[in-house]
């Protein structure tokens, strides 16, 4: 892995970057959970977001494309 191998949340939770697996190329993991955190999803050596959801296709709809604008003369 190339890049960032640890960062620090807002709510100081320290994560890390760990290689994936089943086809995940990236897993990050909480590897501290701070004493103020108040997230319930932070727990340590638990998996905070597997990018495998980031690869599919987004199911939210497009903006609304707009018709062309005609002059008036």
């Amino acid at each position: 892995m190339k890049g960032f191998t640890s960062a620090r949340l807002s709510c100081g939770c320290r994560i890390g970057f760990r290689e994936g697996t089943a086809g995940s190329p990236v897993t990050v993991v909480v590897e501290e959970k701070a004493s103020g955190c108040m997230s319930a999803l932070h727990v340590r050596d638990l998996p905070l977001y597997d990018h495998r959801e980031a690869l599919r296709p987004s199911t939210r709809l497009g903006p609304l494309e707009e018709e062309e604008f005609e002059e008036e003369n």
